[in-house]
């Protein structure tokens, strides 16, 4: 495999927190027998992210096993967080910190407990990053116009990012301050941004997803 360059996209999956809400890890929560975390991992490979890194904190060892048990998965570099516990922003500036040492030209920054945004999102965030004008130095998955996730950071802001970083913000605060530089991209028709945060959300999912399948 050939060293990466600044047409690459790394992915980045933040999968660090404990689940409170949901009684466990939402990265171990399995929608039909499949992790969370492996969802997320397949959407970004698929949607062509190289490489990918998956953030982990509170239960580094059992995403990391389910991980290696899945041939995509295993495809993902475990980037531990120890300073989980104080908010997400922590885990953006471990996955931008990583990404930032692979030369690559940017990073696609994914949650954990979406489910419904899959490799088809990931791939128009990437085809707008190629189409942009210049001076655009991120991409924003929007949804009935308003700004949602996956978010997609060029390289040259990876350390504007992480110096702003605080909190369960992520990197929302230094997009809500550049709006110059950000450019939104619609992706209603091709993902649902609902995410999963406690049984009763997983349920509705499930029933949902059924019933599709059904009709």
């Amino acid at each position: 495999m050939s060293a990466p360059g600044i047409r690459d996209v790394a992915g980045i999956v933040l999968a660090a927190g404990a689940g409170r809400r949901m009684g466990g890890p939402k990265a171990l929560v399995e929608l039909d027998g499949t992790p969370l975390v492996v969802l997320a991992v397949r959407s970004l490979v698929e949607g062509g992210c190289a490489p990918v890194a998956v953030v982990t904190g509170s239960a580094s060892d059992s995403v990391a096993g389910v991980l290696v048990a899945d041939p995509v998965g295993r495809r993902a570099t475990i980037v531990p967080n120890d300073r989980w516990e104080e908010g997400q922003s922590t885990s953006v500036a471990a996955g931008l910190t990583w990404a930032g040492g692979r030369g690559v030209g940017g990073a696609l920054l994914h949650l954990v407990d979406l489910p419904g945004v899959g490799p088809a999102a990931v791939a128009r965030l990437l085809i707008a990053r190629e189409d942009a004008h210049p001076g655009v130095q991120a991409w924003v998955a929007t949804y009935d116009g308003q700004p949602r996730n996956p978010v997609l950071l060029a390289a040259d802001a990876f350390d504007d990012v992480i110096a702003v970083l605080s909190g369960d913000r992520g990197a929302r605060g230094w997009l809500d301050d550049n709006p110059e530089v950000v450019q939104h991209v619609a992706c209603d028709d091709v993902a649902v941004p609902d995410d999963l945060d406690t049984p009763d959300d997983l349920d509705t999912w499930t029933r949902s997803t059924h019933e599709e399948i059904r009709h």
